[in-house]
């Protein structure tokens, strides 16, 4: 971190975290954020579901809700973007106050509850961004709808054709009863769905799922049965914890999802199951807790094929991603790993 972008956390970290992270949002809008560019090398370069990465570390869906900042995005060393969640419908979310920094732990509490501008909007941006790096949309449903289930599709045929990828969300915890949705009948019949309009789409993109990491085995299992029979292209594990074991913050039993450094470890082991349950036949986007390169590298050796960030640039700044891309590719070389893709499940056993 420069002393230039110590000093902006400085001054972010006085103002509540929501509007924190506006004012984020916000500054890197308005050029006041260093942007290194891409940041790729051969070793880095890898190839996830059709989409030709020049890192693997990628934005995790949350920090750009909106699409707001996707020119400033794509130049900020990431090697792929997940913008969103989108509803078919704009709504508030939860109300406020609905996001906490837990310092002492490097965590991060939200119930925000898809919150966003809606489809129209957001789409309007994801067809005007530049051409670069894959830029997904995380697809959600509206609190209030009637078929939660059809939403997912909604949003899919409404944004499809600006996509490089999309992210089926039914692993947050903040809409009540959405990890219903997780469920073997309900998640297959969901999919079926998102899968069909993926067909009709006059250019069909790699669709992704997002899962919890609060499952136990057997729920675990079922997902990846389901994974598996139902044509999406990935799974993203894991998205934010509803536990609180070990934490001793202040605002520690706050209600919503629980992201940082304590999601590491239980995100991590996740992923290393799906990796065994999935055998390779469905490449795994690890996400949760990442906050330096051994951490994305650990995710790797445990079954990703690519990773994302979010909560730890709450504490540790933007420069955090070509920090993570760079020592990445120092790791691989120290293993001897010509490319990320020969690293992927190494350390799987570790976490079994």
């Amino acid at each position: 971190m420069t002393p230039f972008e110590r000093a902006g956390m400085a001054i972010l970290h006085r103002f509540d975290p929501e509007t924190a992270h506006g004012l984020s949002l916000l500054a890197l809008r308005s050029g006041l954020a260093p942007l290194p560019g891409v940041v790729s090398c051969a070793r880095l370069a890898t190839r996830i579901a059709g989409l030709d990465l020049p890192n693997p570390v990628g934005l995790a869906a949350g920090f750009d809700k909106n699409a707001v900042a996707l020119p400033q995005l794509m130049r900020a060393g990431f090697g792929f973007l997940e913008v969103g969640a989108a509803t078919p419908r704009a709504q508030e979310g939860n109300p406020k106050p609905r996001l906490w920094r837990l310092t002492e732990e490097r965590a991060v509490i939200n119930r925000f509850g898809f919150n966003n501008e809606g489809m129209e909007a957001i789409t309007r941006r994801l067809a005007a961004r530049p051409a670069g790096i894959p830029v997904g949309l995380n697809l959600g449903a509206n609190k209030d709808s009637a078929d939660r289930a059809a939403d997912f599709a909604t949003v899919l045929r409404h944004a499809g054709p600006h996509l490089d990828f999309a992210t089926v969300n039914v692993s947050s915890p903040n809409t009540e009863k959405l990890r219903d949705l997780q469920g073997k009948e309900a998640l297959a019949a969901l999919l079926k769905g998102v899968i069909e309009t993926r067909a009709a789409l006059a250019r069909p993109i790699p669709v992704f799922l997002k899962i919890a990491p609060d499952l136990n085995p057997a729920e675990l299992e079922e997902i990846a049965e389901v994974a598996l029979s139902s044509g999406i292209d990935g799974i993203v594990a894991t998205n934010t914890t509803l536990s609180r074991e070990g934490l001793k913050s202040a605002d520690r039993e706050q209600p919503g999802g629980l992201s940082g450094a304590p999601l590491f470890e239980k995100s991590t082991r996740i992923l290393a199951q799906l990796s065994r349950l999935t055998a390779g036949k469905l490449p795994l986007i690890g996400v949760g807790g990442i906050s330096s390169a051994e951490d994305a590298y650990e995710k790797i050796r445990a079954g990703a094929s690519a990773v994302q960030v979010y909560s730890a640039m709450v504490y540790q700044g933007l420069s955090l991603v070509p920090e993570i891309a760079r020592g990445l590719e120092a790791l691989l070389a120290r293993d001897g790993f010509a490319n990320v893709a020969e690293a992927v499940g190494t350390g799987r056993e570790r976490w079994l």
